[in-house]
């Protein structure tokens, strides 16, 4: 590790919303105080250098991290059998499970993800308003912003739980058009709206559903779209959404998301861990995984649309573009892995699981 080093350069490679191109970054005490071409630094070769590929730090795009407190494999069943509330195996594991655990579980996934350089998680919280602050007491700390989109859990809707739920909250995150009216989730996304919150759901996840259920209203995320079609797809990007896909979950399954049609069609799309009952919410596994299984497929996706989903359209998303640019006196927190700097997107989406080297500083996004 080069963090405590005081001062030093990497050479190589710079990954960000400026796209990839050769360059250097400075950095001083952790922070970044240099960014140029290749042999333009003011050093002039007084500091240690190592040649690698500086990205921003990662965001995972979608988590249930309430199920994290699960130690057992979950069951081989279909998907609805799973996570359907109220009486699927999550929702059961969670009501038998008290709140003390189910905090310390939490905690020490969002600890998993801070390990490994994600700076800020988006996470679909169930069990109301108490679950959305278990998940918010759970975070403090942890140096992982948690955008938590919280679930209400009265039917019909209550207008005051949900504003209880918006004043702790950063938005609402709800199951599925399948199984939520159109009236319920224009009440949600109306409140979302009002208070300048977040509205999101899942979408074409167990089966192919029509982009006028799950776009009437409006979501500012959905997440999954597995059956989705090009028309789909094409259907999403007008209306402005964008997509949160999540791989190795999805491929529990059987499941892949077209990715490949993703890229050609310009879905603005971010890659999330899912639920931790699953697997470890590592976001340089879920990149690597997209990326093998989209080859296995016959259907590639370009390394770069993948890089972009984890390490810049993230920010994008959460109105923080800085967030996504390495630059001196910046923001953002970014990482280094000491990873050969030719074709560095292929490099990062391939080989990234084991060469990160620095870890981001206590900055908080």
């Amino acid at each position: 590790m080069l963090g405590d080093v005081v001062s030093w350069i990497v050479e190589g490679a710079i990954v960000d919303v400026d796209g990839a191109r050769p360059g250097y970054v400075r950095f001083q005490r952790g922070a970044v105080t240099e960014v140029g071409t290749l042999g333009t630094d003011s050093t002039r070769g007084r500091v240690r250098r190592i040649r690698g590929i500086v990205v921003p730090a990662p965001v995972n795009g979608h988590t249930h991290l309430g199920d994290a407190v699960s130690d057992r494999e979950p069951p081989h069943a279909p998907i609805e059998e799973i996570v359907r509330a109220p009486d699927g195996y999550k929702f059961r594991l969670l009501a038998d499970t008290p709140p003390g655990p189910k905090r310390r579980a939490m905690r020490a996934a969002l600890g998993r993800m801070r390990a490994e350089g994600v700076a800020a998680t988006l996470d679909f919280r169930e069990e109301g308003l108490e679950g959305t602050r278990l998940l918010r007491a759970a975070s403090r700390g942890t140096g992982v912003r948690t955008v938590i989109f919280g679930r209400p859990l009265r039917r019909p809707v209550d207008r005051t739980e949900v504003e209880r739920l918006l004043d702790v909250a950063d938005g609402v995150g709800i199951s599925s058009a399948l199984e939520e009216p159109e009236r319920v989730r224009s009440l949600l996304a109306s409140a979302c709206r009002r208070r300048g919150k977040y509205y999101g759901l899942h979408a074409s996840e167990v089966r192919r559903e029509s982009p006028d259920s799950y776009l009437k209203p409006r979501p500012d995320l959905l997440v999954h779209l597995t059956f989705a079609t090009r028309d789909d797809l094409e259907a999403v990007v007008e209306a402005g959404s964008t997509v949160a896909v999540c791989p190795r979950s999805n491929a529990l399954f059987g499941r892949r998301p077209d990715l490949a049609t993703f890229a050609k069609v310009g879905v603005p799309t971010m890659l999330g861990t899912d639920n931790a009952m699953f697997h470890a919410p590592s976001m340089l596994r879920e990149v690597e995984f997209a990326y093998v299984t989209a080859r296995l497929a016959r259907r590639p996706v370009p390394p770069g649309f993948l890089v972009r989903a984890a390490y810049i359209e993230p920010w994008r998303f959460l109105g923080r573009p800085r967030w996504a640019r390495v630059q001196a006196g910046g923001p953002g927190r970014p990482l280094v892995f000491r990873l050969p700097p030719e074709q560095p997107e292929y490099q990062l989406a391939t080989r990234a699981t084991e060469h990160l080297i620095v870890r981001p500083g206590p900055r908080d996004p």
